[in-house]
C-alpha cells in the first residue's frame, strides 16, 4: 500500500529525530532541534521524560481518525531500526489498548496479505516472526537475532496483577536457551531470592532491549503505565494516537501532527459530515434509510462497485429502543427485508462470516450498540443513525470513525459519495452540532476550527428558512434554541432581521441566523441562554462563522484560480522546470561519479572504552561493552564479505532515480576503496555499517546536487536557455485540496482569501500584516496563503537545492497574478533570498506581462512601504 505524503512526512520527521537522537545521545535535545527544523518560527513544548527512562527516546506520531496509525507503526520498525537501533531486525514490543484490538492486531500482523505485515516483510525481505503475549514460550533465540520478532500485548498484560503480566515475570526453562550467551552477572536482569538469573520473559527484553509501539498510547492511562516498562529497559518508545495525553507532568511528546485536512486531501477520509438533527428517533431512523438509498442510487454510476451501509446505534437492553425494538421497527415499518440486515452486538455477531465488500452480499444496515468501535473497518459504511438522545449517546466516536473511511481510499467521482451522513435524535436543534464537535475534537484528534468547518448541519425546515437538497450547499443556519427572547433593540436593523424566532409548545425558543454574526450579537444570544449553557452558546457561534466564511469563500462559489508554471522549451515540448527532469536533461548518473569517502565524511577512531565514528564533523559513540553485547547475541555479522556488505549497503541506500545495478557497483567500488586505499579493515565497517549507510546517502546526495546546481544555472539562466512562464498545464489551487496542518485564529477576519480558512498563518506579525494589506488592496481579486512543502497542492517555484513556495499568491481583477514572497529585515541579503529573487522574477519576466514577483520587506532600499511596494509593482 503506497504511503500518502503526510505519512512520508510523519516517517521523515520520525527519522530526522531518531538520527538527532543517535547522534547527541540526548533525546530532549533531538526533540527539540527536530522541532525548530520543522517548524523554526513556532514556540516549541518541552520534552517530557518517563522516570527511570531519561536515555530512552519517547516521542508520539499524532494523527486523527482514519489517517493509517497502524500502517505508520508497521513502517516505523525499519525507520527506528537503520536510524536509531543499529540493528537488523529488531525487536519489537507493539502494545495496544484493549484484548480484542490485541488479538485483532496480532492476526493481522501474521498474515502476510495484509498491508501491515506487507509493509514489515518488505522492508526486512520477509524475515519476520509475530506472536501473540499467549504465544511468548514459542520464541526461539534465533526469532531474535535472524529475524524481525514483534510480540503484541496491552499494557495490562504486562503489569504484575495480570495473570499474563506474572508469567512474563516468572522464571521458565523454555527460555534457558536464550540465556546461554548472556553473562550472569548482567547488572541491569531480575534475579530470584538466591540471587540466581532468572529466564523469564521480562529478562529476555530488557537484554534485548525492545523498540516499544505504542498504539492509542492515551488509553494506557497515567504515566505509571509507561514507568512499568522500565523493566523491560526499552531502547525507544514510539506511540501512535488520536488523542495525546497533553498533561505537562506526563503527556506525550508530539514530534508530528496531521491536520484533517491533510487526511481529507490524501483522499483516505470522508468530509464534510452531513448532520441532521431530529426531534424523535423514529423520523431519525426514517432519514436515515431515505439518505442510504439515495446513496445507493449515486453509487450505481461510480466506476467502482460501492454499496453503501447504515450503522444504527441502538439502545442497550430494557431501554426505549433496543436492538430488538429497533431490527423489528425497520422490518415492520420501514419494509427493510430481514436479509438486508446485520446485528453486531456482543452476544449477536452476525457480521463475523460475512464480506460486506462482496457485490453478493445483501446487507444494507447494520445494528449495533457498541460492538464495532474496536478493530471494525468497511468504507461502505456511509450513514450513522443514533436513536438515543445525542446529549446520552455513548460510543459515538467509535461509531462516527466506522464512517469516515473513503471507499478504495480515492475520492469518487460525485460529490455525495465522499461525504459521511449522520442522523441523531436531538429535543435541541444545535445540540448535535454540539456533540459531535465535541466528539471529534476530545476523542477523534480533529482541532476546534477543523471540527466546526467539517460538521455541516442539514436542519429540518423551520419558519423562515427552504428546506435543503441532498448535497447542502445553501448559507448555513445557527440554530439555538434558549429560554427567553434575545433582545436585539438597537442593533443595526440588518442584522436584526437575520433572525428568525419560533416558540415551542414547553415554552423554549428556537432562533435562526444567517450570515456574519457581529460580536455584539453574540453578546445578545448568550445572555438569552441559562448560565450553564453560554458556554455552548459561545462555541456554537463560533462554529458558524468557520461555517459561514467557508461558505462565502471564493472557492465555495466555484471561482477559478489558475497560476502559469515555469517550464524548459525542448525541442518544441514544453517541460515542468524540476529536478528530476533538469538531472536527466544533463545526463547525470552515479556510474560517472567517484566513488570514495573522504576522512572527513566517513572515519573511525578507536579509542581504550568505545568508537567514534565522525561523518562530516558529527561523532557516534560507541561504548566496547555495548558492541560486545550486540557480538554475543549475534547481532553484528562479522562473518560477511566485501560482497555481502555491498549488496547489504546497496539496498539500503536504494534510490529512485538510481538503478539497482547502478548503485550495487558504486558501493561495491566505495567499499574497496575504503579498505584498499583508506586501510579500514572490513570487520570495522560490518560494526558500524549502519553509519556507513548514512554516510554513503550523504555522499550520493552531495554528488546529485552539486550535478543539479550546475544544471540548474546553465538551463534557467543561460543567455540561451529556452525557458517559459505559461498557463497550458499551469498550476489551479480550484482544482486542488488546501491540506493546511493549522489554522490562522485571529479575531481580523479576512474577506478575500479563495478559502473560508487560511492555512498556516499566525495572527499577528509581519507575514500576517502583509495577508491584511492584500485582503485590502482594491486591486486583488482574491490570494490564497501558499503551504509551505506541499508539492501537489501549493505553487511553487525550483531553486537549485529544493523547492521554493512563496508566502502568497493573488489573482488580480485584470487576470494577472501577483506572487509575493516576504522577507523581513534580518534574511533579505542572504543567498536563499537572493536565489529565490532570481528564480521569482525570471518567472514573471517570461510570462509575457500576465505574472507578477514581490519580494516584498517591511521597509525597501528605497523606503517604500509593503503597501506601496504593492501599489508600485500593480501598477
Amino acid at each position: 500500500m503506497e504511503l500518502k505524503d503526510f505519512q512520508r512526512t510523519a516517517l521523515d520527521t520520525l527519522t530526522t529525530f531518531l538520527e538527532h537522537a543517535r547522534l547527541s545521545g540526548n533525546p530532549e535535545e533531538a526533540f527539540l532541534k527536530t522541532l525548530r527544523e520543522r517548524r523554526p518560527e513556532e514556540n516549541l513544548p518541552s520534552y517530557r521524560t518517563i522516570a527511570k527512562l531519561a536515555g530512552v527516546p519517547n516521542v508520539c506520531l499524532r494523527l486523527p481518525t482514519g489517517a493509517g496509525k497502524t500502517l505508520l507503526a508497521a513502517h516505523s520498525i525499519a525507520v527506528a531500526g537503520r536510524s536509531y537501533l543499529e540493528r537488523d531486525y529488531p525487536v519489537v514490543l507493539w502494545l495496544v489498548p484493549t484484548s480484542t484490538i490485541r488479538k485483532q492486531t496480532a492476526e493481522a500482523l501474521k498474515k502476510p496479505s495484509h498491508p501491515y505485515r506487507a509493509a514489515i516483510d518488505d522492508a526486512f525481505e520477509g524475515r519476520v516472526s509475530v506472536f501473540d503475549i499467549s504465544e511468548i514460550e514459542q520464541i526461539r533465540p534465533q526469532d531474535l537475532t535472524e529475524r524481525v520478532s514483534i510480540i503484541v500485548a496491552t499494557i495490562q498484560s504486562l503489569r504484575t496483577s495480570n495473570p499474563d503480566g506474572r508469567k512474563a515475570y516468572a522464571h521458565s526453562e523454555n527460555y534457558e536457551p536464550h540465556f546461554g550467551h548472556i553473562p550472569v552477572n548482567a547488572p541491569w536482569l531480575e534475579r530470584d531470592e538466591k540471587g540466581d538469573l532468572k529466564f523469564s520473559f521480562v529478562n529476555l527484553m530488557a537484554f534485548h532491549r525492545p523498540l516499544v509501539m505504542v498504539d492509542e498510547a492515551h488509553k494506557a492511562g497515567t504515566n505509571l503505565s509507561f514507568e512499568m516498562l522500565v523493566s523491560l529497559r526499552p531502547s525507544c518508545i514510539i506511540e501512535f494516537t488520536a488523542t495525546p495525553n497533553t498533561d505537562p507532568r506526563n503527556g506525550s511528546n508530539i514530534i508530528f501532527r496531521a491536520s484533517a485536512a491533510e487526511v481529507k486531501a490524501a483522499q483516505m477520509i470522508k468530509l464534510p459530515i452531513i448532520l441532521t438533527e431530529h426531534p424523535d428517533w423514529r423520523a431519525a431512523v426514517h432519514d436515515a434509510i431515505e439518505t442510504r438509498a439515495r446513496l445507493a442510487e449515486t453509487a450505481k454510476s461510480d466506476p467502482s462497485y460501492i454499496r453503501p451501509l447504515t450503522l444504527f446505534q441502538a439502545q442497550d437492553k430494557g431501554q426505549e429502543v433496543s436492538v430488538e425494538v429497533l431490527k423489528k421497527y425497520l422490518i415492520e415499518n420501514e419494509n427493510v427485508a430481514p436479509d438486508k440486515i446485520a446485528i453486531a452486538t456482543g452476544m449477536q455477531r452476525e457480521l463475523d462470516a460475512i464480506n460486506l465488500f462482496d457485490p453478493a452480499c445483501p446487507i444494507e444496515c447494520i445494528i449495533t450498540v457498541e460492538a464495532l468501535k474496536e478493530g471494525w473497518d468497511c468504507s461502505f459504511a456511509y450513514v450513522l443513525c443514533s436513536v438515543a438522545n445525542i446529549g446520552s449517546a455513548t460510543d459515538i466516536e467509535q461509531l462516527l470513525g466506522r464512517i469516515l473511511r473513503m471507499p478504495y481510499a480515492k475520492n469518487r467521482p460525485d460529490e455525495a459519495l465522499n461525504r459521511a451522513y449522520t442522523h441523531v435524535s436531538s429535543p435541541r436543534f444545535g445540540e448535535g452540532a454540539r456533540a459531535l464537535t465535541d466528539t471529534l475534537v476530545q476523542k477523534m484528534g480533529f482541532e476546534q476550527d477543523e471540527a466546526a468547518s467539517v460538521i455541516v448541519s442539514q436542519q429540518l425546515a423551520i419558519p423562515g428558512f427552504e428546506p435543503k437538497e441532498f448535497l447542502p450547499e445553501s448559507i448555513p443556519v445557527l440554530l439555538l434554541t434558549m429560554e427567553s427572547t434575545p433582545d436585539l433593540t438597537g442593533l443595526p436593523l440588518s442584522e436584526a432581521e437575520r433572525n428568525k424566532l419560533e416558540t415551542w409548545p414547553d415554552g423554549t425558543i428556537t432562533v435562526g441566523l444567517q450570515g456574519e454574526i457581529s460580536e455584539e450579537m453574540e453578546k445578545r444570544l448568550v445572555a438569552a441562554v441559562h448560565p450553564e449553557r453560554r458556554e455552548a452558546c459561545r462555541a456554537s457561534v463560533r462554529q458558524h462563522r468557520i461555517s459561514h466564511h467557508n461558505s462565502i469563500s471564493p472557492v465555495e462559489r466555484g471561482a477559478k484560480f489558475a497560476v502559469p508554471r515555469l517550464f524548459l522549451n525542448v525541442q518544441g515540448e514544453l517541460e515542468l522546470a524540476e529536478e528530476k527532469f533538469i538531472l536527466d536533461l544533463g545526463g547525470w548518473t552515479l556510474n560517472n561519479c567517484k566513488a570514495e569517502l573522504t576522512p572527513s565524511e566517513f572515519a573511525i577512531k578507536d579509542t581504550a572504552e568505545r568508537w567514534e565514528v565522525d561523518l562530516k564533523g558529527e561523532k557516534v559513540i560507541y561504548q566496547h561493552i555495548d558492541q560486545n553485547t550486540q557480538l554475543e547475541i549475534g547481532a553484528l555479522k562479522l562473518d560477511w564479505t566485501e560482497l555481502t556488505l555491498s549488496r547489504w549497503l546497496d539496498k539500503a541506500c536504494r534510490q529512485e532515480d538510481i538503478t539497482q545495478p547502478v548503485m550495487l557497483e558504486f558501493c561495491r567500488k566505495l567499499i574497496a576503496n575504503l579498505i584498499e586505499h583508506r586501510n579500514i579493515p572490513l570487520h570495522d565497517l560490518l560494526r558500524f555499517k549502519f553509519q556507513l549507510a548514512k554516510a554513503t546517502q550523504q555522499k550520493i546526495t552531495a554528488l546529485r546536487q552539486q550535478a543539479y546546481a550546475g544544471y540548474y544555472q546553465t538551463f534557467l539562466f543561460d543567455p540561451v536557455a529556452t525557458v517559459e512562464t505559461c498557463f497550458n498545464d499551469g498550476f489551479a489551487f480550484d482544482k486542488r485540496p488546501y491540506p493546511a496542518a493549522w489554522a490562522y485564529r485571529g479575531r481580523y477576519q479576512f474577506k478575500k482569501h479563495f478559502h473560508g480558512m487560511v492555512g498556516e498563518l499566525d495572527e499577528k506579525g509581519e507575514e500576517f500584516d502583509c495577508a491584511q494589506l492584500l485582503d485590502n488592496q482594491p486591486e486583488v481579486k482574491h490570494w490564497i496563503r501558499n503551504l509551505s512543502g506541499r508539492q501537489i497542492t501549493s505553487f511553487w517555484l525550483p531553486t537549485s537545492t529544493d523547492r521554493f513556495y512563496p508566502d502568497f499568491v493573488c489573482e488580480l481583477n485584470d487576470s494577472r497574478i501577483l506572487v509575493v514572497e516576504y522577507k523581513g529585515g534580518d534574511r533579505v541579503t542572504t543567498d536563499d533570498t537572493k536565489e529565490k529573487r532570481n528564480i521569482g522574477e525570471l518567472w514573471a519576466a517570461k510570462s509575457k506581462g500576465k505574472a507578477l514577483f514581490l519580494m516584498a520587506e517591511k521597509k525597501n532600499a528605497k523606503g517604500l512601504s509593503i503597501s506601496e511596494q504593492l501599489v508600485q509593482i500593480i501598477g
